[in-house]
Parts: structure tokens; C-alpha cells; sequence
């Protein structure tokens, strides 16, 4: 008996496989559904987790606002957004020029960073740094060829020191960074960190608030944090590393305050006057006020204690007394309420 099979069996067998009354088994799982996936998102599992990226944009992000406090001696409000990989040339798409552009190198990392500042932070930094209260803000676009002035540049200068010290610290506990700006630019599209189809990890913090609400990005090439990758993710979820516990973090934060600048202001005493005195008031004319027992010391225009006047070896000093709460009473004061 032959093993061939006629041709009347061929043909049924092709009209059966055909209309599906004969099984056939492909070798394919046609169980299995298939989900759309982004090479671009931020599944861990691919490359980079964006989560200890965040984590360590937090830690940065509490570091620079005490710099700056330091530095321009206020607060301004600095907040995170969430992490992104995008293409280059899409990040690109949305800056025009002049903007403070800074190609900077993170040794050991390899190729390079930016940092990128929106040049009203530069001007309303500008305005507080000279005693102003940060209100300063360009009302209409700047010419695209409009450079920065030295003053300007000073301030970018100092920005991008606190920005670098605040970003050495952020990343200690994972590794030992050293910071190096490669070089300035006004128009992003002179910097080439990547191609433009390239991935890179967007790390963008906003400065200010509503419509004072400003940017300064932070543009790590994804090449630069891929092979650093294991390391990312073990830290963050083993958590035995204890870098990036709560318990480092607080330490480390509470070290940054205890050497941040603060301005302390004493009052010896205050007096009420007319508007007319103030008009008329002249060289030597003589204002008498009540002189309070204990002079009142205040930080930042906050009253805070009750101090002695006085002098140590001929320098004018003041020796604490009493403290004072947020209503600005004394202990005394509380006791006898």
C-alpha cells in the first residue's frame, strides 16, 4: 500500500486545513497577546530606572535650594518634574536660543551632560542678588543672537557652581562624581551631546511659580547612564545601601543647613512718627524712641530672641536671653498667658 496520498485526499486535505475543520499546528503560540511596547518608556527592565533617577533629582533638588539660599540669600521655589527619555532632536525641538547652555562632563561618566538655564531665572537671580525681590521677568522674546552681559554671566557662574556641588552630593552615595564645564553656548542646537535620534534622560526642574514658573533642564545622554544601569537599580531595590535611605538623606540635608549663611538683624527699639516728620526730617534732627530692656533679634525679618546688648573685648556683641515663639512671645510671655 503506498504511504502518498491521491489526489482527492490532497485536495481534501487543503479544503480542511482550508476552512479550519482540520487542526493544523503552526509552532506558533497564538495564546499569547501581543502588547505594544515603547523603547522609549521608562521600563526598567530595558535599561535605565528612571526611579532612582528621581530619587536622586529629590536629594539634588533640597541641596540646591539651600545653596542658592546662600548664595542669593532667598529661597526660591525648585521643584522636580518627572524624569523622561525622549529623542535629542525632540528635546531640541522645544528650546530656541538665547538661553544659558552648558556642556559639562561628569567624570567618570563618559561623553557629556547639559545643563540648560531659562534666561528669566538668570535675570530675576540678577534682580534678588542686588537686593531686588526676583520680580524682574522679560516680558517679549529675546533677539535669537542676544548675548548674556558679564554681570549676567556672573550670576550663571554661580548658579552652575551651586548646581554642580548640589549634583556631586546627590550622587555620592551611588558614585564620586567630578564635575567639569566643557563649554557655554546660547543656542542648544551648537550643543551636540547627541544625535538627534538618540535617546537622552530629561531631568527638568521648574523654578518659580505660576506665571514666574521657569526651567533649568538637566540632559544626561542615555548612553551615559546605560552602563551604570545595574548599579541604578540595585541600589534603589535592594535599599541595603542605605545611600539613599531616609536616614542618609536627613543627615546629609541636615549638615547642608548647618552651614547655610543666615542674616541675623537686631532691633534695639522702634518708634512711631507722622507722615510729616518723615517728609520734613533732616540732617541732625534728633527722633526719640523707647528703648526696650532686651533688644529683639530677628532672622530674616522673623523675631526669633531676646538678646542683652553689649561688648567682648571692644566688638559690639549681644547674649542671648530668651526665645521666641512664632507669635513672637517670649517664654515668659507664654507662662504668664
Amino acid at each position: 500500500m503506498s504511504d502518498l496520498l491521491s489526489e482527492d485526499e490532497l485536495k481534501a486535505l487543503s479544503e480542511g486545513v482550508a476552512d479550519g475543520t482540520i487542526p493544523v499546528d503552526t509552532g506558533y503560540n497564538t495564546r499569547t497577546k501581543v502588547k505594544k511596547h515603547d523603547l522609549a518608556s521608562e521600563d526598567s527592565t530595558l535599561g535605565v530606572n528612571l526611579s532612582s533617577v528621581e530619587m536622586i533629582n529629590e536629594r539634588f533638588i533640597r541641596l540646591f535650594r539651600l545653596g542658592l539660599v546662600e548664595v542669593l540669600r532667598s529661597t526660591p521655589k525648585c521643584n522636580p518634574n518627572k524624569v523622561e527619555i525622549i529623542k535629542y532632536g525632540d528635546y531640541l525641538k522645544g528650546k530656541t536660543a538665547p538661553l544659558a547652555v552648558n556642556m559639562i562632563r561628569l567624570n567618570p561618566l563618559r561623553g557629556h551632560s547639559l545643563v540648560v538655564i531659562d534666561p528669566d531665572i538668570i535675570f530675576q537671580s540678577l534682580d534678588v542678588f542686588f537686593g531686588g525681590f526676583g520680580s524682574t521677568q522679560q516680558t517679549g522674546a529675546l533677539p535669537p543672537t542676544r548675548l548674556f552681559t558679564p554681570t549676567e554671566n556672573r550670576i550663571i557662574k554661580l548658579i552652575i557652581e551651586v548646581f554642580f556641588e548640589s549634583l556631586r552630593e546627590a550622587w555620592a552615595p551611588l558614585i564620586e562624581l567630578e564635575t567639569e564645564l566643557a563649554s557655554s553656548e546660547i543656542n542648544p542646537q551648537f550643543a551636540q551631546i547627541a544625535d538627534e535620534n538618540d535617546l537622552v534622560v530629561l531631568c527638568r526642574f521648574d523654578v518659580g511659580e505660576g506665571e514666574k514658573k521657569n526651567a533649568i533642564d538637566l540632559v544626561y545622554p542615555y548612553s551615559t547612564l546605560k552602563p551604570i544601569r545595574d548599579l541604578l537599580r540595585n541600589r534603589v531595590a535592594t535599599g541595603d545601601g542605605n545611600e539613599l535611605s531616609d536616614k542618609q538623606w536627613s543627615e546629609d540635608l541636615e549638615k547642608a543647613v548647618s552651614e547655610a549663611s543666615v542674616e541675623l538683624s537686631v532691633v534695639l527699639g522702634q518708634l512711631t512718627a507722622t507722615y510729616k516728620t518723615l517728609m520734613t526730617a533732616e540732617m541732625g534732627q534728633i527722633l526719640y524712641f523707647k528703648k526696650d530692656e532686651l533688644a529683639r533679634v530677628d532672622v530674616y525679618n522673623n523675631p526669633c530672641f531676646l538678646a542683652e546688648l553689649g561688648s567682648v573685648d571692644s566688638q559690639i556683641a549681644i547674649k542671648i536671653k530668651d526665645s521666641l515663639d512664632m507669635l513672637g512671645l517670649s517664654k515668659k510671655e507664654r507662662n504668664n498667658g
